[in-house]
């Protein structure tokens, strides 16, 4: 999970560059689109901290990486959830900072399916 903070609100404001990355990143990084990305513009709520932004994902053979934008908060918040081990975290949120201009980041990492089953129950 990356959050990502004083970006550039063009460039987060970009239905463009969002859907690029929903469709360039899963090539960079190994994984199989299984559908093509889908890109919505949600408004926002008046009275709300929410003003609005792009809302993005991809479903991938992996799982699914998600983009939401805050344009007018610099702010932007992606998941990149896998299934993979071995992600190069470094690289996918370079790749984000590059794409969005992002002056601060967090980075969340969880490991998850620790016990994932080896073998098929039936």
């Amino acid at each position: 999970m990356i959050d990502g903070y004083d970006g550039d609100p063009k460039k987060l404001d970009n239905k463009e560059i969002v859907l690029e990355c929903l469709n360039e990143l899963p090539t960079l990084v190994q994984m199989k689109k299984l559908s093509d990305p889908e890109v919505y513009f949600a408004p926002g709520e008046k009275n709300s901290k929410d003003s609005g932004g792009w809302s993005g994902f991809v479903v991938i053979e992996e799982s699914h990486i998600s983009i939401h934008t805050f344009p007018k908060k610099g702010f932007v918040s992606i998941d990149v959830y896998t299934c993979r081990n071995g992600m190069d975290v470094d690289f996918i949120s370079n790749y984000f900072i590059e794409k969005f201009r992002l002056k601060e980041k967090e980075i969340n990492f969880v490991k998850r399916g620790t016990m994932f089953p080896v073998k098929d129950i039936y």
